[in-house]
């Protein structure tokens, strides 16, 4: 069952001759519980894609469904709604709020989209994380890898139709890194969880259900590397 689809997306920055196209006509979809892997140069448009299909950027031209919904066309208002209960996003950077603890930076969108707290779900998602005896912590009193631990929890927790998550292991180091991966893995394995990752590393690409590879804007490759929801 199909997720995902872009139908010939574009995105140029500027005007004249300082415009700059950061995505050239790009298309694909994506079925419900696929693991999608998206590499690239820096500067290739990975981003770019990215931020446009979770609703943080607009295209120039082309459109995004999630499910039935052409997303751009939906009026701010609605598409922070849909945005909140339809689409997880994890960054490097983390983006948790400091004045706010484990728990509330986790529930922090639910709790924004009007409805009541889920306390079984909050206590299923912090045991899936590693973080139940962490969750009356700062931010700043957690390490790095257990801060992106709280920004997985936040996307997974309100059952999101599709995980974005552009480079989450760029700001650990390779242990921290492995286990963020092994958790999004789990979460895709075991909760058919759809997923698409930007990332540098080509051994975390290849653990992948599929590649896309992107350059100056374009996909130039499109493979798939095992079975959905199989092994190699």
């Amino acid at each position: 069952m199909e997720i995902l689809r872009c139908e010939h997306l574009s995105k140029i920055y500027g005007t004249g001759d300082t415009s700059v196209k950061a995505l050239d006509d790009i298309c694909f979809s994506v079925e419900k519980g696929e693991f999608v892997s998206i590499v690239g140069p820096s500067g290739s448009g990975k981003s770019t894609l990215l931020h446009i299909l979770g609703g943080v950027d607009k295209p120039s031209c082309g459109k995004v469904f999630i499910g039935d919904t052409d997303i751009h066309s939906l009026k701010e208002d609605k598409l922070a709604i849909f945005r909140r209960r339809q689409i997880g996003l994890v960054y490097q950077f983390y983006n948790l709020l400091p004045v706010l603890n484990v728990d509330e930076n986790i529930i922090l969108p639910h709790l924004l989209d009007g409805r009541a707290m889920d306390k079984e779900r909050l206590d299923l998602v912090l045991e899936q994380m590693g973080l139940t005896d962490r969750r009356n912590n700062l931010p700043s009193q957690l390490s790095g890898g257990q801060q992106q631990r709280v920004s997985i929890g936040r996307a997974l927790f309100n059952h999101p139709a599709i995980v974005l998550a552009d480079e989450p292991t760029g700001n650990l180091d390779r242990k921290n890194g492995a286990e963020i991966i092994s958790l999004l893995r789990e979460s895709n394995r075991t909760q058919k969880q759809t997923l698409l990752l930007i990332t540098h590393d080509e051994s975390i690409a290849l653990q992948a259900d599929r590649m896309i590879c992107i350059e100056d804007g374009r996909i130039t490759r499109d493979e798939r590397i095992r079975v959905l929801g199989g092994e190699a």
